[in-house]
């Protein structure tokens, strides 16, 4: 198993490690709902070092990636990043990842730890006119500072204006002195914050500086418990659970990053898919009492048959109640449908809705 560059710092405050997407990373450090409740009403810290990152450069860097991704890249500006996926032959999704525009002519793609090696060959496969290529994965740590407070707290390490910089968009500069990291509105709680991506070796002391601001802001470190849970009040999607090989942006509600204004993989048969409808779709599921729909659980009409399956489930902190994500057949995916989740031996009623479940 590989170590991120805060495994000393995790450590030494006792997170209780799991191997993930070929790392040692921390689930929980307390209890996942006091990280949850941070991120939520202060600040979180997450170490997200396993995921990768591409630097895409040259003149046919642009016609590369604009081919591989449902997204146009050609509407970004420097400074700016965007959300989208990979199609792949069959119309589902190789992964989901965000575009940087670096320069001119260099873009940074991060994407899933788990799919590394298979973005890496998918893209290169893809690279007919040869642009530039480079894996930076390992050169870089990666913390997500989360929370509505996040920007003030950063505020005491820069002396850029953080409240200046708009979401899913970026700068470069310093942070505690160290300088030359990307400071990026994104993140993936929906509480607000920023992303830093960070030198390897800078790592431990951006992390040291971060919790050593003397500030009355309470600051958390939050692990992937936390993570999940926020991610599923907002409904966001998780590669390898609510999209994956199988599934269709179109299905997963994604028809806002597949633009039809340019030319990409399966571009075609998306556009069909599109005007003929499809089948399924990816929907929110709120219990009525208790239960949690967990992955792989049925989904049932109220005649017993089954009409989809969960992919995603926890206990929202927040509400207190068993929330989910499911592909749901066509038309029992709309809003207000009362549904069943098979939990065991029993049926348990829930509701569709349209996420996010929390409105932050």
């Amino acid at each position: 198993m590989k170590k991120t560059p805060f495994y000393d710092q995790h450590i030494a405050l006792n997170a209780r490690m799991v191997p993930f997407a070929r790392y040692e990373m921390p689930v929980r450090y307390t209890t996942l709902g006091e990280e949850h409740e941070a991120v939520r009403t202060s600040v979180g810290v997450f170490d997200v070092s396993h995921m990768g990152e591409f630097i895409i450069s040259g003149p046919d860097a642009l016609p590369l990636i604009s081919f591989i991704s449902s997204n146009n890249p050609a509407k970004l500006e420097i400074g700016q990043a965007q959300y989208t996926c990979m199609p792949n032959d069959a119309t589902g999704i190789v992964d989901d990842m965000i575009i940087y525009r670096l320069e001119e002519e260099k873009y940074m793609l991060v994407v899933n730890a788990s799919n590394i090696d298979k973005d890496w060959a998918w893209i290169t496969r893809h690279n007919t006119a040869n642009a530039s290529m480079k894996n930076i994965s390992d050169e870089i740590a990666l913390l997500a500072v989360q929370g509505p407070k996040a920007t003030e707290l950063l505020q005491h390490l820069t002396e850029i204006t953080l409240a200046d910089i708009p979401y899913y968009s970026f700068t470069i500069g310093a942070i505690g002195g160290i300088s030359g990291i990307i400071i990026s509105a994104t993140g993936y709680t929906g509480s607000g914050g920023f992303e830093l991506y960070i030198p390897a070796e800078k790592a431990a002391d951006i992390w040291d500086t971060i919790f050593g601001v003397k500030s009355d802001i309470h600051v958390a470190p939050a692990g992937l418990g936390a993570r999940d849970t926020l991610r599923l009040e907002m409904g966001y999607c998780l590669y390898g659970n609510d999209i994956d090989d199988t599934t269709s942006p179109l299905e997963a509600g994604l028809g806002w990053i597949t633009k039809m204004d340019h030319d990409f993989v399966q571009k075609d048969r998306l556009l069909a898919q599109k005007e003929q409808g499809v089948q399924r779709r990816l929907s929110g599921i709120l219990m009525e009492d208790k239960g949690i729909p967990r992955a792989q659980y049925p989904i049932l009409n109220e005649d017993g048959q089954s009409i989809g399956v969960i992919t995603s489930g926890t206990i929202s902190p927040t509400l207190n109640r068993g929330i989910g994500l499911g592909y749901v057949d066509v038309p029992h995916h709309k809003k207000g449908t009362r549904v069943f989740i098979q939990i065991r031996k029993k049926q348990l009623p829930a509701t569709i809705v349209r996420p996010p479940f929390v409105k932050i």
